[in-house]
């Protein structure tokens, strides 16, 4: 099974949507945008929560690619914005030394 960073690496979508997403990461929240998208509750960790948004994205592509009728350009951007935001939380957390006790 690939790592998370082999699948966002093998990540491939249209550069308009990722530079909307990219944009949009600047101002990436955890507590406000993983709860609409995910559900309410307890926020999973970063691992298990790129793993829900990299599924609920891969159904925005498929609509899109469907051109399916409730295809959502804001919805997917969304999507891909959390995604974006996720990984670079999880890339700063794993070059964060662990403390020493």
């Amino acid at each position: 099974m690939k790592d998370i960073h082999s699948l966002l690496a093998n990540l491939h979508r249209p550069r308009l949507l990722i530079r909307a997403a990219r944009i949009g990461a600047e101002n990436y929240r955890r507590d406000g945008h993983l709860p609409r998208l995910l559900g309410y509750g307890e926020l999973p960790r970063h691992g298990p929560a790129l793993i829900r948004l990299m599924e609920i994205e891969a159904e925005h592509e498929q609509s899109r690619c469907n051109t399916g009728a409730g295809y959502s350009v804001a919805a997917h951007v969304d999507v891909l914005i959390a995604i974006i935001g996720e990984a670079d939380q999880l890339r700063a957390q794993e070059h964060v030394p662990q403390p020493i006790l």
